[in-house]
């Protein structure tokens, strides 16, 4: 147990966080999410939501210029709560919404995929590293 990181934040996690360069994208996945389907490398975390790992994830790791962060679309376009709490857990109020399909692609190119318990349909959330030490451009 490491002291002022997010009990969320496991050593596997850490390991493959510090190991992503400059716009590599970790995605934080829903229960629904074919991760293992898609992903090279896929981190579980059942039992949690994907805006509480979301949030672990940004108290270590810095955003990309934009877009910093897709959210997959629902069906109908709406923004549902569950995407309205991960933009928050980011810190950003301006997520790209991306078509199903084109979400999974997107993941597909992801360093890690990390699945939550999160049972809310569309609680998914790309999110590209920036460089530490620099803040994001507005």
């Amino acid at each position: 147990m490491l002291e002022g990181i997010n009990p969320l934040l496991t050593g596997e996690l850490l390991l493959h966080l510090d190991r992503m360069g400059h716009s590599d994208a970790v995605v934080v996945a829903d229960a629904h999410f074919p991760a293992w389907a898609i992903g090279a490398r896929v981190v579980d975390l059942p039992g949690t939501t994907t805006p509480e790992v979301v949030s672990a994830v940004r108290s270590v790791l810095p955003l990309d210029d934009a877009p910093a962060l897709d959210l997959m679309a629902s069906a109908d376009g709406e923004v549902l709560e569950v995407q309205r709490e991960l933009a928050a857990a980011a810190g950003t109020d301006s997520p790209r919404y991306v078509d199903r399909f084109e979400y999974y692609e997107l993941a597909r190119g992801a360093y890690v995929i990390v699945r939550t318990g999160e049972t809310r349909k569309y609680g998914n959330a790309l999110l590209r590293k920036g460089v530490v030490g620099h803040p994001a451009a507005d």
